[in-house]
């Protein structure tokens, strides 16, 4: 499988494999001021844009992540990234992480959108047995939003992760099994 071939996509989102070239259009909004101030990446000046997608770029080359620029179909246009990260072939078990939508684009549907078809992609057709998520322990909304996919919280790990300012978080552990996410996405699909 070339991880680099690989799109998803839905009636409301498509998830387009990252590249330096697509990944131009995200510039303006990547630039917005903290808008992934809970994360160790930087992304607010132009420079540490491009290196920040060069590294998704390796890690995808050393089959550790699989990194996506999100386009939404209804607002048609590019509105943030995502990836599949930290994967663990032989375990079977992978993060959903490095999400970030633009502001205008919070609370639109299109995170949930995506993580459908993240999740199931992760289940279906790689057959993975976990799906993981690191949020930080302040991140209230993004916690929210992982729980009403039905993750659950496995534990914090903590004061384990610089954040650019020198404050060190805590880390909130969630994990959703295959047969979890069963009964979680029928409740998040019902009557679509």
């Amino acid at each position: 499988m070339n991880l680099e071939d690989i799109a998803l996509e839905n009636a409301y989102v498509k998830l387009m494999p990252l590249s330096l070239e697509n990944s131009l259009q995200l510039i303006p909004i990547a630039l917005q001021p903290k808008l992934i101030q809970y994360s160790p990446s930087d992304i607010e000046s132009e420079d540490a844009f491009k290196d920040y997608v060069a590294l998704a770029l390796e890690q995808r080359d050393l089959r550790a992540s699989i990194p996506f620029l999100i386009y939404s179909k209804v607002h048609k246009c590019a509105v943030g990234c995502t990836r599949f990260m930290n994967i663990d072939w032989k375990n079977k078990v992978l993060h959903i992480g490095c999400t970030w939508l633009g502001r205008e684009f919070h609370g639109t549907g299109v995170n949930t959108q995506i993580k459908i078809l993240m999740i199931d992609f992760a289940f279906e057709a790689l057959q993975f047995e976990k799906v993981e998520f690191r949020i930080d322990e302040r991140n209230l909304q993004s916690r929210k939003a992982v729980e009403k996919l039905g993750g659950i919280l496995e534990g914090i790990l903590r004061k384990n992760v610089y954040l650019l300012n020198g404050y060190k978080r805590n880390t909130c552990c969630y994990g959703i099994l295959p047969e979890e996410w069963k009964e979680n996405k029928a409740k998040l699909t019902k009557g679509k």
